[in-house]
């Protein structure tokens, strides 16, 4: 897979892993095995007849059919780009461009793309009624930014503004004023949009996006037996006519706003089929909010999508701190992004509240089953081939706000980072054990004056409100096959906290040969059990 020149990228160029010219690794050890048990096989028996005896013909298990042709695996390499943004409680407007948070040069093949802070962390938010318009407004700027060849300027923020509106913003999104009907207040008194994220979000999304949910092994995945094929899974073979709960209720809000079976119009439909890149995820949690997004001719290879939530704050489970998972499988290599916002608080032991939230959201943290009795697909953060953290860490720098600022005045990087909290807590091995962040070769991200290129420390009228800048906002990944191309902090003035993205190249397990998605999970269920014998007599053999 070609990539631009990562020459200009800002930050770290660091060796890629030791596999990526290896395209094709032969898993010889198993064919081998095979190959000698038929031989020895072949060897015994006296082959009198061509044709087999009924009793052999019965006792072949349902795995010699499902077996691939080829036993061998080849590796493709794919890039990500990630990129974690507390915008400080501020909804955008249309003006707003995103190339400081998503480089209009990069053509990654997957984007993470992670927020904090989206709403203000108010009461109303966290414990009345989620607002979901300023996420709404969130996702049609990236989709302007991914899909710049086919959207513009003038697509977003058309219509009359929403009656949600604050006074920073004038303008709405089209998904956001066919709604305007269907308002609620919060307890301050601001109407809010009550529309569900997940009808919004249609638009963006591949049609067949129910799909992604499904299990998506290949048919020729060997399996030892009949038992352990995964469309013996009820998700797996749930035919797109299916719904759960949440599909249902979005069906009711189609026939509300007039929409089509799909949750979109038919406008909405064929823009949809013109995009480069599709929404495959997007999640809120009060102020946290993630998306994912991949090409267009990937999508197919997606699957086992889930999400899970885990709120770390107000009493210890709110959601106004705490973190979004995504889970996924990309053929046959399964990822977890996790996008967080740790406790704050920059007094002596606040780290170890930090410390805290971490372990509890690596032990909280739990998708559901999929494939129930085939392939072990991850239920943990940690059981993931790749995964990715990403987020507003709070991590402070353990420097009173005067020695920060010489070392600041110095560009002195690294006599800052041997001060930087997150680096000490993980070289003591008290969290993130295991876990790697490339070096730092940017300033710290927070905390900026508004609309400024000064630390709020400058201009502070005490040192109460004064705040020492920190890297607050970070990326860590796990796992092996996975190498950063880049580090580097946006220059955006939009909030009190700089972007900060990273760009990986990650290796991906493919099945050689001709593995192919199924494109009816019904029909194969039906093909399979016709290869069973009916004989009452011979279920024995076949358990």
């Amino acid at each position: 897979m070609a990539f631009p020149d990562d020459g200009k990228m800002k930050g770290c160029q660091p060796k890629l892993f030791g596999t990526k010219d290896k395209k094709v690794v032969k898993k010889t050890d198993r064919a081998s095995c095979s190959t000698a048990k038929c031989g020895s096989s072949n060897s015994k028996s006296p082959s009198s007849s061509p044709f087999r005896k009924l009793s052999e013909v019965r006792s072949i298990r349902l795995s010699h059919f499902l077996s691939h042709s080829s036993n061998s695996t080849k590796y493709e390499h794919i890039r990500i780009f990630v990129s974690t943004w507390n915008v400080g409680g501020k909804a955008p407007t249309a003006e707003l461009k995103l190339d400081d948070f998503l480089p209009a040069d990069d053509h990654s093949d997957i984007y993470v793309l992670g927020f904090q802070e989206i709403v203000p962390l108010n009461a109303g938010n966290v414990l009345v009624i989620e607002d979901n318009e300023p996420a709404a407004r969130w996702l049609a700027l990236i989709n302007r930014a991914l899909n710049r060849q086919v959207g513009t300027d003038a697509d977003i923020f058309q219509n009359k503004p929403s009656p949600s509106l604050d006074s920073t913003s004038s303008q709405s999104t089209p998904g956001l004023d066919a709604s305007s009907s269907n308002c609620s207040r919060t307890a301050s008194g601001s109407v809010i949009f009550q529309k569900s994220l997940k009808s919004i979000r249609k638009s963006y999304m591949p049609s067949r996006r129910k799909q992604l949910k499904f299990c998506n092994c290949p048919v020729e995945m060997a399996k030892k037996s009949y038992k352990d094929a995964c469309f013996r899974c009820p998700q797996a073979y749930a035919n797109e006519m299916d719904s759960s709960e949440e599909d249902e209720l979005d069906d009711r809000l189609n026939d509300i706003f007039g929409l089509s079976d799909d949750g979109v119009t038919s406008a909405a439909s064929a823009y949809r089929d013109q995009l480069k890149y599709n929404l495959i995820s997007c999640k809120q949690m009060v102020g946290i909010f993630v998306t994912v997004w991949a090409k267009k001719e990937l999508v197919q290879h997606i699957g086992h999508l889930r999400t899970s939530c885990v709120g770390r704050g107000i009493m210890g489970y709110l959601g106004n701190k705490g973190c979004i998972s995504v889970s996924m499988t990309l053929y046959q290599t399964s990822f977890c992004f996790i996008c967080s916002h740790l406790a704050s608080g920059e007094k002596e032991g606040d780290e170890l509240r930090r410390n805290i939230d971490v372990l509890e959201i690596l032990r909280l943290t739990q998708f559901r089953r999929i494939c129930r009795s085939g392939r072990r697909i991850p239920e943990r953060i940690l059981d993931h081939d790749r995964a990715i953290w990403l987020g507003d860490l709070n991590y402070r720098i353990s420097l009173s706000y005067e020695d920060t600022k010489k070392l600041l005045t110095k560009n002195n990087w690294d006599a800052l980072f041997e001060k930087d909290q997150l680096n000490i807590q993980r070289a003591s091995g008290r969290v993130f054990k295991g876990w790697s962040e490339e070096k730092i070769y940017f300033a710290p991200t927070y905390k900026y004056s508004c609309n400024s290129d000064s630390y709020a420390g400058e201009t502070a009228t005490s040192k109460k409100k004064r705040r020492t800048p920190a890297w607050c906002d970070r990326i860590l990944w796990h796992g092996d096959g996975i190498a950063q191309l880049s580090y580097f902090r946006g220059e955006s003035k939009f909030s009190d906290h700089r972007p900060v993205c990273g760009t990986f190249i990650v290796e991906v397990e493919m099945l050689d040969g001709k593995s192919k998605r199924r494109s009816s999970n019904t029909n194969i269920k039906i093909g399979a059990e016709e290869l069973l014998p009916r004989s009452k007599h011979n279920k024995g053999a076949r358990t």
